[in-house]
């Protein structure tokens, strides 16, 4: 449910929006954005880091969410919630690529040297939020958040649309546009229409 905004430009409420990484304080809170489906059919942002048959077993008895939890309580780095006033409206997974299985196995996105990288999958907004600069305000965050933990590459795959309006459905994995809104730059383009971006936290 969207609360009541005020009657500000779009930049100065991306610009009020706060991002806290998801730990064992906030996670009823990352559980109220997710709400009773887990984002999207019950993914709860495991789609990345588990098998397919894992997975889709996971849809069901709460199984991806308990893994989820599991990262959480472990202390192990899952993602960015981000926040407008005291309420949860977007998240993006963030951590080290090596977290997420799917992309050890990409054929398309594989990595393009040794060095350490945290990427970014996937990201969720909150319905009654999107197209109000939430994403880039988002990333932004992100970045902030790498520079003060010695995180010195940010990679994510989002997508350039090939139709003028891509259905909400189809942008999980992030535009394009928002990334290189936040300052990321391609590094890779083995997929046309999706590349591989990324940001350097110590070439500010």
């Amino acid at each position: 449910m969207r609360m009541n905004l005020p009657d500000i430009p779009e930049e100065d409420f991306a610009n009020g929006l706060r991002v806290e990484a998801l730990s064992t304080a906030n996670w009823s809170q990352f559980t109220r954005l997710f709400g009773p489906k887990g984002a999207c059919a019950n993914c709860w942002c495991m789609y990345f880091r588990r098998s397919k048959s894992d997975f889709e077993e996971g849809k069901t008895d709460d199984g991806n969410k308990e893994a989820m939890k599991a990262l959480v309580w472990n202390n192990q780095p899952t993602g960015i919630i981000c926040f407008y006033e005291d309420m949860p409206i977007a998240w993006c997974a963030f951590a080290p690529r090596t977290d997420f299985d799917k992309l050890k196995r990409s054929r398309v996105h594989k990595p393009i040297d040794e060095e350490p990288v945290w990427s970014i999958p996937c990201m969720f907004i909150d319905k009654a939020y999107r197209r109000l600069g939430v994403s880039v305000a988002l990333l932004k965050g992100v970045i902030e958040y790498a520079k003060a933990n010695g995180i010195h590459i940010i990679e994510a795959y989002p997508t350039i649309p090939t139709q003028d309006k891509l259905p909400d459905a189809f942008a999980w994995i992030g535009l394009y546009k928002s990334f290189e809104r936040a300052g990321f730059e391609i590094v890779d383009r083995s997929s046309k229409h999706r590349p591989m971006v990324r940001f350097y936290t110590d070439r500010l």
